[in-house]
């Protein structure tokens, strides 16, 4: 699609809304595309919930973080790959059947999720859906771009981005479903192969991107689908301009076959459009959103709520505020424009990350002590702390770092001292039936709560912004010959970046402290500010065509306090 993801403001979800009974059709095309989008998300925010109970049934994934980390990050793995060669499909196969391959991948890694005996079978399974979501996150949104009407194409477009959001709250939605149930995780992850099989049957009942049609010479198929596109008066309009721009595409294709990288860093305006462009992906994904996506109920145990149902619930209010941002970025993308929103979003993300990081080095500071009296009342006293020189020193937090293989067992005011046991189902029992609380990951805090708020503050400022600008600013920043290029560069780049941030987390959480993880993402989302200001242009508002030439006469703007203007003394 030429132009990248055309933009989206109200008047267009008006439109949005009209078609419903106007031409019905529109819409289902865009629907059952962008189920794609909610496949997506129901896998992102799905891994969060289930991994708290695969800890609880395979033992050595609950003491080894590696392998929790390895499960979160094999499917984006999976996706790099997918949205590596989901390009060639889509180009070589089509739209559709790109759409239905990646379902046919999801369907089976879900069906092998849900039967693993362990995590080796399991992180197979998640490689298979990782797979099936890079190629769905490629072949959705271009498959609805090129089967939509040119004026709500944005808003159609926009859709598949709402229903990424969409599906992660659906999937603590799930998760929560199915807390009491027997084989928990495992409903969970399989429960996704039933929108991947009922995508799979609607693709099949719909046609091939009419663009895609007219591209491999099938012209009088592609202008039958348009007709059940466009009103009568607007077809001839819009077979004209499809001829035009395919004619284009093919010539600027011939002229890309030339490019190569060394070719891509000496043209001007496409260097800074990739610093731009790349940068922005990178940051966006390194200042921690998706750890918090993948990681949510982790986070709130790490905040001090012990229950597995507790910590799915309140994640669910973070989800929610994620899906309710990027409705927001709809209205605001256009009105605040990409630069100004970025940086009001990275402003709010510092300050959202300093309450984490007061709010967790609070609770690790204050966490309750351990008592010799109350660890003696249960059979199976932590060996470290029987065997500690200082034990009366010992906190819960001494008690959970110690080993992997001990827990807190809370007294009943949490606050007060408890008793560090060796962890494993008996003593989780015996406490449990003292109607007592177990902890495994965070101890208990008066602070929880600004935790709590910490992260809704962040989802809240983040999603409007960081969440969507990266993605609006990729679309319009680099020349038409190169667009394809860069924009595989950017899909890569994005992937890679948070293979790395969520293979980490849980790694970095154990190695220097969640409170000083999150002050890391703090001091990135610091650096984000200074390389929005000095490199990101603003896009709104400028035609695809004058972009190219705004980024040759204006140069990176150190000194980011003086104006920036139009001139051309910096040229490179």
């Amino acid at each position: 699609m030429e132009g990248g993801v055309p933009e989206a403001d109200m008047s267009a979800f008006r439109e949005c809304l009209s078609l419903s009974w106007k031409n019905p059709y529109v819409l289902r095309l865009a629907f059952s595309a962008g189920i794609g989008g909610l496949l997506f998300g129901y896998d992102t925010g799905v891994i969060s919930g289930a991994l708290l109970y695969i800890r609880d049934d395979f033992k050595a994934v609950d003491r080894k973080t590696w392998l929790q980390e390895a499960i979160v990050s094999t499917a984006i793995a999976g996706a790099i790959i997918g949205a590596s060669v989901g390009g060639w499909i889509n180009d070589r196969f089509g739209r559709k059947k790109g759409i239905v391959l990646a379902d046919a991948l999801f369907f089976i890694g879900s069906v092998i999720m849900a039967a693993s005996p362990g995590p080796a079978i399991l992180i197979l399974g998640r490689v298979f859906v990782g797979i099936g979501v890079g190629m769905a996150s490629m072949a959705s949104p271009l498959y609805i771009s090129e089967a939509s009407p040119t004026r709500v194409r944005g808003a159609l477009v926009s859709l598949n981005s709402f229903l990424i959001t969409g599906g992660q709250f659906l999937s603590y939605l799930i998760n929560l479903a199915f807390t009491k149930t027997p084989g928990t995780w495992r409903w969970m992850l399989g429960v996704a192969a039933l929108p991947a099989l009922i995508q799979i049957v609607l693709m099949l009942t719909l046609p091939e991107s009419p663009r895609w049609l007219y591209r491999k010479g099938k012209e009088e198929e592609a202008i039958r689908i348009l007709k059940r596109i466009y009103a009568a008066n607007e077809v001839d309009a819009e077979i004209q301009a499809l001829k035009e721009s395919v004619d284009m595409e093919i010539k600027e294709a011939e002229a890309s076959e030339k490019v190569n990288i060394v070719k891509l860093l000496r043209t001007t305006a496409v260097r800074r459009g990739l610093y731009a462009g790349m940068g922005l992906l990178i940051f966006q994904q390194f200042v921690g959103i998706n750890t918090v996506m993948y990681y949510s109920p982790t986070i709130v145990q790490l905040a001090g709520f012990a229950s597995n149902r507790t910590a799915l619930l309140l994640s669910l209010i973070t989800s929610g505020l994620n899906a309710f941002g990027s409705i927001l970025s709809i209205y605001f993308i256009d009105k605040a424009g990409r630069r100004r929103l970025a940086l009001i979003s990275l402003t709010g993300v510092v300050f959202s990350l300093a309450i984490l990081t007061v709010a967790f080095r609070e609770s690790e500071i204050h966490s309750p002590m351990v008592s010799a009296i109350e660890s003696s009342h249960f059979n199976g006293t932590c060996p470290d702390y029987k065997t500690a020189v200082n034990p009366g020193e010992w906190s819960c937090m001494t008690c959970l770092k110690a080993s992997p293989s001990c827990g807190f067992c809370a007294a009943d005011d949490k606050l007060l001292p408890g008793a560090c046991l060796i962890s494993n189902d008996s003593t989780k029992k015996s406490c449990g039936d003292d109607h007592r609380a177990w902890y495994t990951r965070g101890c208990p805090s008066k602070y929880g709560w600004a935790a709590l708020i910490g992260l809704a503050l962040y989802i809240i400022f983040f999603s409007p912004g960081m969440g969507t600008v990266p993605w609006v600013v990729n679309s319009e920043i680099y020349p038409l010959r190169y667009r394809g290029v860069c924009g595989g560069i950017a899909s890569t780049t994005v992937w890679i970046s948070n293979l790395i941030v969520s293979e980490s987390f849980l790694s970095l959480t154990e190695a220097i402290g969640t409170a000083w993880t999150f002050m890391l993402f703090g001091i990135v989302a610091i650096a984000a500010i200074f390389f929005v200001i000095i490199f990101v242009p603003e896009t709104k508002g400028v035609p695809m065509e004058e972009v190219e030439k705004m980024l040759e006469q204006r140069g990176v703007q150190f000194r980011f306090w003086q104006k920036r203007d139009s001139g051309s003394d910096e040229k490179h």
